[in-house]
């Protein structure tokens, strides 16, 4: 699997979390799907490539202020998380970190 591909698997069970604990529904609710949407856009136009470092890194930053802001909130909230919830995923993160 291509490294942007991991990363979209990522961002998506993260957003997941974050949605189901937060917005408290099934699925992704509209505002989640719309991070998600955003993000996935995002990593498709990806200057960078396969070469891609992490977004934190980056020296060009390609999210909008808000999209920023929500997907910094879910994160926080979900990192933490991961690591019970998809370990492999977790862990992959944290060593190409």
């Amino acid at each position: 699997m291509k490294k942007i591909d991991r990363e979209k698997v990522t961002v998506s069970q993260m957003i997941a979390l974050y949605c189901h604990s937060k917005h408290k529904s099934n699925g992704l609710c509209e505002e989640c799907q719309a991070l998600e949407a955003y993000a996935h856009a995002r990593l498709n136009h990806c200057k960078f490539g396969e070469d891609k470092t992490s977004c934190k890194k980056c020296p060009i930053h390609c999210y909008k202020p808000d999209m920023r802001d929500a997907m910094r909130e879910v994160m926080r909230y979900s990192g933490p998380r991961m690591l019970w919830h998809h370990p492999i995923a977790a862990i992959r993160h944290l060593i190409l970190k």
